[in-house]
This record gives structure tokens, C-alpha cells and sequence, in this order.
């Protein structure tokens, strides 16, 4: 219990419990032409560009950073994927996307630079050195796409969201990959305990010798890698470029599923799993809300009252108030035997 995975653990775990009993059609998984179907898989595969854009989230976090322009990176990579995938003469070939898509994830890791370039040396802070891009951003999609909404029928390129391998969703696959990559770099190298270093005490870490500007400036490239991927599924998904939509309020959902997982705003110690954790539940909460019949109106309600509920699980402070609660409860029984015999002894 004393683990920062198991409230995460025990929170997801509730919620699909939870909704099973509600509605027992909730866990039914049907296996249709070699692929497998069902509101889970859904999940899994709607995970994907949250989970990319939370990874990167991660890191940056643990850096004492903040990423806001993860959904205008988003929206950028979309929109040049698609646009060169519009004006091409070969729109359903894989060479075509497989250009479309190198290209946008170059961008995004331009802009990634760029993020990383203002925060680490420049020393802007984080929160306003990605606000500019975040405000920017959508104005560059928009320009790329000429102001209006790209709309591409490929097959290829639609693989990316809905396609399946081995049963199950690609989406699932690419950020499943993503995850063991970053876990691998974080957890298995020496790059993890730098990351947490810097973040911890960064005047410390320089006066130890790391260099703490390669490590953030490498962290928000890695931010914009991910926002890139998550981009061209997202615009896969919907098959267009919308410049005005594309990965809106995903930076505040990716920092909600990263503080829910249990990594800290302050920086410093951070969890892969808890992060993929943290996903899971805003996407387990985000598909429930279809299953306990909450009008679309009333749904940042609904989501608001649940994550309050699931926080409030996660707190040390709660916590302690029912540590204590429960010794107060074993303790009175003690004390009204201890009266009794006194009484009797007198």
C-alpha cells in the first residue's frame, strides 16, 4: 500500500468494476474475422495518442517543466501529414504515407526543439516558453491546411487508427511500443536517474557535473516526437486535418492522467506505469460515461465528481484521517472493557 502504483491500481480497477456491474456488456469481447472487438478494446485503442502525448508529459514534468503545446504540436503534425498526402498523385500508397507521416514527426520534432530551445537556454519559463507554440501552433495548422479542414480518404493512412494487428488495434501497438521505449531509455540507462536529478535540485545536479540543459532540452524534444504520433492518429481516426480541434485540452488531460498515475508537479521522481495507469483511467472514464447515461452536456460533471473521488483515494492525507479513524474504532472497545473492570474491582 505503500506503493505510489497501488491507489492508481486500485482506482482503475474500481471504475471497471464498477461499470461492469452497471452494464455486464462492458467486458464482452467478440473475435470477428481474426480481430477482436469490444468497448476494453476500444479503450486500448483510444488510448493512443493520450498515452503518447502523457509520455512526453512525463518526462518534461520530471524535469521541472510543463509541455502546453502538446495539442498544437498535435494539430501541426496532422495537418502536414494529410496536406501531403492531399496533394500527392498516389494518395493510397504507402509510400506516400510513409513520407506524409517521416515528415510530420520531423516538424513536430522541430518544434519540439524549438520548446526545449526557449526553456533550456533561453531560461524562459516552461509554462510560458510552450504557451507561445500553444497559442501559434493552431495559427501554423491553419496556414498549412489554408484554413480549412483537410479531409483525405486513404486506406493506408487510416491503418494507423483503425487498422488491427494480431487481433488487436495497431494504435494499441504503437503506444505500447512507445511505452517500452521510454521505459527502457528511462529505467535502464543512466538518463532516468539524470532526469530525476535535475528535476529534484537542478543547481545541485550542476554543481555535480550534469548537464542539465542537454536533459531538458532533450526532454521537450521528446515531448514533440510524441505529440507528433499522437497527431497522425488523431487525424487518422477522424480522417482530416481540423487545425481548430485537433488534440484540444489534451495537454490538461495528459497532466491529469501523469499526476493521477502518481508522478509529482514538483519534478524529480516520476513512473512510467503509473502514467500508462493514469491513462487508462481517464479513458476508462471518458468511454463509462456513454455506459452510465450522462447527457454530453452534463459530462465534465460527471468526470470532474469521479476524479475528485479517485484523487481523494490517491491521498496521503486521506490517508492518515482514516488511519486514525480506524484506531479511534479499535481503541474504544478497549477502553470501555478497561471502565467496566475498574467499576467491578472498586
Amino acid at each position: 500500500m505503500r506503493s505510489r502504483l497501488f491507489w492508481p491500481s486500485v482506482s482503475l480497477l474500481a471504475l471497471l468494476t464498477i461499470t461492469a456491474i452497471k452494464e455486464p456488456r462492458f467486458l464482452k469481447l467478440t473475435l470477428q474475422d481474426g480481430e477482436l472487438y469490444g468497448p476494453l478494446v476500444i479503450i486500448l485503442r483510444d488510448s493512443a495518442p493520450l498515452m503518447l502525448v502523457a509520455l512526453g508529459m512525463t518526462i518534461v514534468i520530471a524535469t521541472r517543466g510543463i509541455d502546453l503545446s502538446v495539442g498544437a504540436i498535435m494539430a501541426v503534425s496532422g495537418a502536414v501529414a494529410l496536406t501531403i498526402i492531399d496533394k500527392s498523385d498516389t494518395p493510397d500508397g504507402w509510400a506516400t504515407v510513409m513520407v506524409a507521416v517521416v515528415v510530420a514527426v520531423l516538424v513536430a520534432l522541430v518544434l519540439g526543439v524549438w520548446n526545449g530551445f526557449l526553456v533550456s537556454v533561453v531560461g524562459i519559463q516552461p509554462i510560458i516558453a510552450t504557451l507561445v507554440l500553444m497559442l501559434a501552433g493552431r495559427g501554423v495548422a491553419l496556414l498549412i491546411t489554408e484554413g480549412q479542414i483537410t479531409t483525405v480518404n486513404s486506406v493506408p493512412y487510416q491503418f494507423f487508427a483503425s487498422g488491427y494487428l494480431f487481433l488487436l488495434p495497431f494504435a494499441f501497438f504503437v503506444w505500447l511500443v512507445a511505452v517500452t521505449v521510454v521505459a527502457l531509455i528511462e529505467r535502464r540507462t543512466a538518463l532516468g536517474v539524470l532526469t530525476e536529478s535535475v528535476g529534484i535540485n537542478p543547481e545541485a545536479s550542476r554543481l555535480a557535473g550534469v548537464r542539465s540543459r542537454g536533459i531538458i532540452w532533450s526532454a521537450y524534444i521528446a515531448s514533440g516526437i510524441l505529440a507528433g504520433i499522437a497527431g497522425i492518429i488523431a487525424s487518422s481516426d477522424i480522417k482530416a486535418a481540423d487545425a481548430n480541434s485537433a488534440g484540444l485540452f489534451i495537454e490538461l488531460y495528459a497532466i491529469l492522467a501523469v499526476v493521477l498515475g502518481g508522478t509529482s508537479l514538483m519534478g524529480g521522481k516520476f513512473t512510467i506505469v503509473g502514467t500508462v495507469i493514469g491513462v487508462l483511467i481517464v479513458t476508462t472514464l471518458d468511454a463509462t460515461v456513454v455506459w452510465f447515461g450522462v447527457a454530453p452536456a452534463q459530462k465534465p460533471v460527471f468526470f470532474a465528481v469521479v476524479v475528485v473521488i479517485v484523487v481523494l483515494f490517491q491521498s496521503r492525507r486521506v490517508h492518515g484521517w482514516g488511519r486514525n479513524i480506524g484506531a479511534m474504532v479499535r481503541k474504544q472497545p478497549a477502553d470501555t472493557d478497561t471502565d467496566i473492570e475498574v467499576k467491578v474491582t472498586s
